[in-house]
């Protein structure tokens, strides 16, 4: 059985956001400041990992008391000296100020700063040891970007270059790193997901640390979890990818997998991260799901697209929802470097094949503005390719025929 949260308090919360947190996103705000309890709830901020820690800390407590909480910065920074860090870091005051709390918000930046300052070496400092208890009474913990990417028992610490962990560039202390594991030891969480492409670096690691379940929040939204469940809020959503059904070949030597699972889910749905099983928001139930395996399912698009690069901007979600609102039983992308035309690159390029299973469903609604689908259960195959370079070449004017010469 999955753990997906200690042996403490059932009610505690993790909010994990996944970048880019407008100040003017009511949901995501609000819902922190409820789950901590509502109006005058305590919270502390981390500006920790930020560039300026004092500035983001004071625009995050600012952002939270506008919504009715009583929240406050701790300023702890590994831009300190170091003796006063490590005063600051077993102040009994600051301790104090922690351990009352309700919740604890953690900002963005660089995640190596929070994991490096509370948890050097890997050993929990008194400051951190406060905050977990916080969370194991049934507290709240909050973070957005770097704040998100310590919430796994690993994560990644600096491995911005997609295609090289897909190439299998995943360094200790380098690319990955130790998280803090707010979400207990089996899901892995990532940020910044779809606008990055960044399913190209989850499945790899995921793979090779063990990991079954991950969930990949989109900027300027949310999945709040509470043990084994989470629900999605804000702007977009996110994407559940479930690798216990999945396997690879070892004998290509180069990444591959057959048979994962992925779920997109939007604003409102709400999935069990245990089982899998997702309900849709309540919009989108109010009408028929989609169900291409139905004597009676009339797909929406006709034409079955090739996706040249799977990991652009929200790619991903799109070719689910393509593939699920169609009747194409599958979809192509590619995931590769084009080098000068005549090279041939020494790393292989990835196909991501998407296809349907007896278990694709999804659902539809128009009711936020624009054409959101829920999307369930899509299955994933990804194999190592050679990419033929040029891949494309120019189309060229004809050479005009010679005319014929004129009869002496």
């Amino acid at each position: 059985m999955l753990m997906l949260a200690g042996a403490a308090a059932q009610a505690q919360t993790a909010v994990v956001i996944g970048g880019a947190l407008r100040f003017d996103n009511d949901k995501v705000w609000q819902r922190i400041v409820d789950e901590a309890g509502g109006p005058q709830a305590r919270l502390v901020v981390f500006g920790t990992a930020a560039a300026n820690p004092t500035r983001a800390a004071s625009q995050i407590v600012e952002a939270l008391n506008r919504r009715g909480a009583r929240a406050e910065a701790v300023p702890i920074s590994p831009q300190l000296p170091a003796d006063k860090l490590a005063a600051a870091l077993r102040d009994p005051v600051l301790l104090a100020k922690v351990s009352q709390a309700r919740g604890v918000f953690f900002s963005g930046g660089a995640q190596e700063y929070i994991t490096g300052t509370l948890q050097p070496k890997g050993q929990p400092t008194p400051m951190l040891e406060a905050i977990w208890s916080v969370y194991r009474r049934g507290g709240v913990v909050a973070g957005t970007s770097a704040g998100a990417a310590i919430m796994s028992r690993v994560m990644f610490r600096d491995a911005q270059d997609v295609m090289d962990v897909l190439n299998g560039q995943l360094r200790p202390g380098l690319e990955i790193d130790q998280g803090l594991g707010f979400v207990g030891p089996d899901l892995f969480i990532d940020q910044h997901f779809l606008k990055r492409g960044r399913i190209g670096r989850m499945l790899p690691l995921m793979v090779a640390q063990g990991y079954r379940i991950g969930l990949g929040v989109e900027e300027n939204s949310a999945a709040v979890i509470k043990a084994d469940q989470a629900e999605i809020i804000g702007a977009r959503g996110a994407l559940y990818v479930d690798l216990r059904q999945a396997s690879s070949d070892a004998t290509l030597g180069a990444f591959n997998l057959q048979n994962a699972r992925l779920s997109y889910l939007e604003r409102g749905d709400r999935i069990d991260l245990k089982t899998g099983a997702v309900t849709a928001a309540e919009a989108k139930r109010s009408s028929s799901p989609i169900d291409p395996s139905a004597s009676d399912f009339k797909p929406y698009f006709k034409d079955e697209p090739f996706y040249p690069d799977i990991l652009g901007d929200n790619t991903i979600a799109h070719a689910m929802a393509q593939l699920l609102d169609s009747p194409a039983q599958e979809l192509r992308g590619l995931a590769a470097r084009l080098g000068p035309s005549g090279e041939v690159r020494s790393q292989p390029g990835f196909e991501f094949r998407l296809y349907k299973g007896p278990d694709t469903r999804g659902w539809f609604t128009g009711a936020f503005g624009g054409e959101d689908y829920t999307v369930v259960n899509v299955h994933l195959d990804v194999t190592p390719v050679r990419v033929a370079s040029p891949l494309y070449t120019r189309v060229t004017a004809p050479t005009p025929a010679s005319a014929p010469s004129p009869r002496p």
